[in-house]
């Protein structure tokens, strides 16, 4: 449809499962593995990177604490840890890397970074001076912490991208929001948030620094909260990080056209998802966007209000999603002529 067409692909993703892979594949870096725990604390291999710039590393929690670990039935966020994803952070520290960026999409646990902290060198304690057992029921027990953070850690700057805004405690909280999907029943909502509560005044006691009302640090089951606390960490944009470690806007500067999509267009893709940054940067640059999406919900009109000149639907009418899921590239490449074929159009 257009043989003469200069292509730049640009792997994207948004913070959650994935990240690392689009992050090393658009900045030609090198993919590392590394022995960790899961949420049950069983031994995993967990995938992280290294970037282009060889000293920039990627590390996602969900491949060491996501979701996707634990069958539905061993889902549990009163027991499951963070401690593998801070093992993958100190796996990170030790290659040399002067910046770290961790992704924290896709969840199974709710201990507010107490396994990773566990991971990088402190020691949750109860009255007794016993330590509290992994999980973030647990901390209702805490009474004090011991320890300092791993010394590799001291140099570099750690970076989280995080799209949610969620307070650690509360209706809109870590447990609340989130604990359902982790396996919380509303007995255990009402549990961990108490925990966590408990959690928040010991540590930030411990830190001398309030984390419990940070927009985000209720992400990841509270793993905003602890990345604060005991990394110093800085919580930004999950897209906006991306499109700088890409150095998307350079890339798109001089293009005549860049097509982006999503699995589905809905409201939420117009208001800071990574469809949504994309199209900004792009205008900024003065380029045209266009989009190839699985399919469209209310609401995806507003991308077109926000300078989106075409979005092709690559699943016909009335086919089921899991047909779709079974030859999704052809589907994508015929949306794809389409869309070509209506630019040129237009």
């Amino acid at each position: 449809m257009l043989p003469d067409a200069r292509l730049d692909e640009v792997p994207l993703a948004d913070g959650g499962e994935g990240t690392v892979h689009a992050l090393v594949h658009a900045t030609k870096g090198k993919i590392r593995t590394s022995r960790v725990h899961d949420p049950l604390l069983r031994e995993i291999d967990a995938e992280w990177g290294i970037l282009g710039d060889g000293t920039t590393a990627v590390v996602e929690m969900a491949a060491a604490s996501g979701l996707p670990l634990l069958s539905e039935a061993e889902r549990d966020p009163r027991i499951t840890s963070t401690r593998g994803t801070g093992e993958l952070i100190l796996a990170a520290a030790a290659s040399g890397a002067h910046r770290i960026v961790i992704g924290i999409g896709g969840s199974g646990t709710n201990d507010g970074g107490a396994g990773m902290a566990r991971a990088l060198g402190y020691r949750f304690l109860d009255r007794d001076g016993r330590e509290l057992p992994e999980g973030g029921a647990a901390l209702a027990r805490l009474h004090h912490l011991e320890g300092q953070t791993d010394p590799r850690l001291i140099r570099p700057a750690i970076e989280v991208a995080c799209d949610v805004r969620n307070p650690l405690l509360g209706p809109e909280g870590a447990s609340a929001i989130y604990g359902p999907q982790k396996g919380a029943t509303p007995a255990m909502i009402a549990e961990l948030d108490a925990a966590l509560a408990r959690y928040a005044d010991v540590i930030e006691d411990f830190v001398g620094r309030n984390v419990r009302d940070v927009p985000g640090a209720g992400a990841a089951g509270g793993l905003g909260a602890g990345l604060l606390a005991f990394l110093d960490a800085r919580l930004r944009s999950g897209a906006e990080l991306v499109l700088d470690a890409t150095r998307f806007a350079s890339r798109v500067a001089g293009a005549d056209l860049v097509v982006t999509g999503e699995g589905r267009a809905d409201a939420q893709s117009a208001y800071g998802k990574l469809t949504q940054a994309v199209t900004h940067a792009a205008r900024v640059a003065g380029v045209r966007v266009a989009m190839v999406v699985g399919g469209t919900a209310a609401g995806y009109e507003a991308l077109l209000s926000q300078g989106v000149e075409a979005i092709e639907v690559s699943t016909p009418e009335g086919m089921r999603l899991t047909e779709a899921m079974r030859n999704p590239e052809s589907l994508i490449e015929d949306a794809a002529a389409r869309l070509a074929q209506h630019l040129q159009s237009h």
